[in-house]
């Protein structure tokens, strides 16, 4: 099958063996992926699949089922399907275990739907499964205008918390108001604490989504309230910060270091389990919707790339055959 690959830290088109289907998988051929972070990151070397998944990057998928597995009963071939992937998506064709398979939301191509499965369980995962978010806590999503963060503004939009944002630029912070996000700052003009006060009656944030990490800790434990959580997703901006541990102790603050790639296969089953429920009956009413910056080809996949690391995109890119 074709698909991409990595030679010399550059993406390009070229053969690789068709995955086989084992017991209570799904095979999928594949008509559109899309470009997350950690993508890039794999790219570069530094972030490896985890043991047994395909070294192939695409951490999410969109196509036709071919094929199933011994004991599926979720799917069936023919079924058009969206999928969240610990690698493969890249490619003509992908296995993956089936409960991280779901049927493509009405409404929705499958170009569209590929922009869905990471981003959205991503900010699903957090916010209310490790966060434990609940109606009307106010909440600071860090890259706003990311897949992940455009996400968030629409769930935290549907489930009545005032949500804020930091974002490289006017224009993304008028996108993300106009997604439902209640206020926010640029971060290019400077940091975010100072506003923070303004923006929660002086109270702090009870839920911080962050993808920084080092360079932003000591501003986002300042800026939560009492028992706030910090929910760590991602650490572009560095891997060693001090800890004001009094800070942490006095306010009795979390911090929660999460991934969602390496876990197992029944958690992440579990996720898109909620997502099923709680996410597809608005996905299919448009009260939310994926955020697409633009669609490539799949041989543009280095382009795409490029793109993203510009910090230039609202919301997704996504590849299609």
């Amino acid at each position: 099958m074709k698909a991409i690959l990595v030679e010399d830290g550059q993406l390009v088109m070229g053969d690789a063996p068709e995955p086989e289907v084992g017991v209570g998988q799904v095979k999928i051929a594949v008509a559109a992926s899309a470009v997350n972070r950690a993508d890039l990151v794999q790219a570069a070397g530094a972030y490896p699949p985890p043991p047994g998944a395909s070294p192939i990057l695409g951490l999410e998928c969109a196509g036709e089922v071919v094929e199933v597995g011994e004991g599926v009963q979720r799917v069936k071939p023919g079924d058009q399907v969206c999928a969240l992937l610990a690698g493969g998506g890249y490619a003509e064709t992908v296995a993956v275990p089936a409960g991280q398979v779901l049927r493509v939301p009405q409404g929705l191509s499958l170009r569209e739907a590929a922009a869905v499965p990471e981003v959205f369980a991503t900010a699903y995962l957090n916010l209310y499964q490790e966060a434990g978010l609940v109606t009307n806590e106010r909440v600071l999503l860090h890259a706003g205008a990311s897949g992940v963060g455009t996400a968030a503004i629409q769930l935290c939009r549907e489930s009545h918390n005032p949500t804020f944002v930091t974002v490289g630029g006017d224009a993304k912070l008028k996108r993300c108001l106009e997604l439902g996000a209640s206020g926010g700052a640029d971060r290019h003009q400077g940091g975010f604490a100072d506003q923070v006060a303004e923006w929660t009656d002086g109270e702090g944030f009870d839920v911080i989504l962050d993808p920084v990490g080092a360079n932003y800790l000591a501003d986002n434990l300042a800026s939560l309230c009492m028992d706030g959580r910090l929910v760590l997703i991602g650490l572009m901006g560095g891997i060693k910060a001090e800890l004001p541990l009094a800070l942490v102790l006095m306010k009795r603050l979390r911090l929660i270091g999460s991934t969602l790639r390496t876990r197992s296969i029944a958690a992440k089953s579990a996720v898109m389990d909620g997502l099923e429920i709680h996410l597809w009956p608005k996905l299919e009413s448009g009260a939310i919707k994926p955020i697409i910056e633009t669609l490539m080809p799949m041989e543009d996949a280095q382009k795409a790339h490029d793109l993203v690391a510009s910090n230039q995109t609202f919301g997704k890119v996504v590849l299609a055959w």
